[in-house]
């Protein structure tokens, strides 16, 4: 146990930034604390492979004590979070109050339904590990109950798979699912064919990956359509129930239905009583402090942060990332007893999309790439960022044998839950 006279920095939140900051505090004679709810770091941008039965949960999730076992100064906590007193400077948890000198907040983001939470019940979000195994049980579970299904009308519902959202996380879970029915499972079942499953992606705006070049997102639709995906755009959702998706007056019946359309931050303003954004996020300076506490900060999805181009900055791991290795050397140095600090700057590195087997999107600089050579550099960069060795190796070799048989091993549902 470090001495109790240390400076306690305490982070909650163990998702990218958190972790980033974490580790960049490894030496510093302070004591650090990591609170989180869960027990596992998890790597979100690969989620929609655990929701498909591409990868097992273990594989994109590692326990947080692990990532930080040789940091002597830092210890973990695992606890529910539900208030911070700014005064007294403490933490209000489940497991107690816990007292900081300096406090990140890197809680990240939850599902937003925009007003319509009754819509959560019938589309789940991804976001957790539960909710990748929810989903994936869902969607095989589709493809069971359409086996022994005499209804053709409810048949037709079993094979529809509505997502909604054209955002990367849509795009991804559209071109898998496709990729699931048209390859992988086809030959395994006697009385339908997974092929003829209707794959449809929504998107309320006029085109999905809105945030690429225009070029990159016509690429995308047309390799989403080369696997069979129908893209509805330009059409917001009216409605959500047991049925399926209402749009206007049209039902799209379906018992799948994956939301992927928009998420809130976390309720950090709430928790610190602070200015923020229509999404919830805290409204930081631009050195990622909250204003009238030179001991607060807030990173990643849960802070709203102006890039140099005077927009905000996006909801997006490398953001978080960055964030987090800057607080902890901004802290670094105000424990040195420096007062002026440099703000804070993203590099943007570029944004990337995968659309199924060999085929993704990216931009890196002006350089825009497709095809091959994109997915190519998506997957280093997937596996590059992936932390632990055994990670790593496990996911390469299982994509790997996917690539070449088109196979996908975890394909089990492990309860009744998860069939919807």
């Amino acid at each position: 146990m470090v001495r109790k006279s240390l400076t306690r920095i305490v982070i909650i939140g163990a998702g990218f930034g958190g972790i980033q900051t974490a580790l960049h505090l490894k030496n510093v004679d302070a004591q650090i604390i990591v609170i989180d709810r869960s027990n596992h770091h998890l790597f979100q941008p690969l989620l929609y492979q655990v929701a498909t039965a591409g990868l097992s949960p273990g594989d994109i999730a590692i326990p947080i004590r692990r990532i930080l076992r040789a940091q002597k100064n830092t210890e973990v906590i695992m606890a529910e979070v539900s208030g911070i007193d700014k005064q007294t400077k403490e933490i209000m948890t489940d497991s107690g109050a816990i007292p900081y000198d300096y406090l990140i907040i890197a809680t990240g983001a939850v599902n937003s339904y925009f007003g319509n939470d009754g819509w959560a019940e019938y589309a789940p979000g991804l976001k957790t590990i539960e909710d990748a195994r929810l989903i994936r049980g869902k969607i095989l579970s589709a493809f069971e109950l359409a086996e022994i299904e005499q209804d053709v009308e409810k048949k037709k519902s079993l094979l529809s798979f509505v997502i909604i959202g054209g955002g990367p996380t849509g795009v991804e879970m559209a071109g898998s699912i496709a990729e699931l029915s048209h390859y992988v499972l086809r030959d395994e079942f006697r009385h339908i064919d997974p092929r003829e499953a209707r794959i449809i992606l929504i998107e309320a705006g006029t085109r999905i990956l809105a945030n690429f070049p225009e070029d990159l997102s016509k690429n995308a639709t047309q390799e989403l359509q080369a696997l069979g995906v129908e893209i509805l755009t330009g059409i917001p959702v009216a409605n959500i129930d047991s049925t399926g998706v209402r749009l206007g007056n049209e039902l799209i019946a379906s018992h799948t239905i994956i939301w992927a359309a928009g998420v809130q931050a976390s309720p950090a303003a709430s928790w610190l009583g602070a200015e923020h954004d229509r999404s919830g996020r805290v409204k930081v300076g631009a050195d990622l402090i909250l204003p009238g506490f030179e001991n607060i900060f807030v990173i990643g999805d849960a802070a709203f942060s102006i890039g140099d181009d005077g927009k905000p900055l996006p909801g997006l791991s490398p953001v978080a990332m960055q964030q987090g290795r800057y607080v902890a050397k901004l802290l670094k140095r105000k424990l040195t007893g420096e007062s002026k600090f440099k703000p804070f700057r993203y590099l943007d590195k570029g944004s990337m999309a995968t659309i199924g087997r060999s085929r993704a999107v990216a931009v890196f600089k002006g350089l825009r790439l497709t095809g091959f050579v994109a997915w190519l550099i998506w997957l280093f960069v997937h596996i590059f960022y992936l932390i632990g060795f055994r990670n790593r190796f496990i996911v390469m070799f299982e994509w790997a044998y996917a690539y070449i048989t088109y196979q996908r091993g975890v394909r089990i549902i492990s309860s009744k839950k998860e069939e919807g």
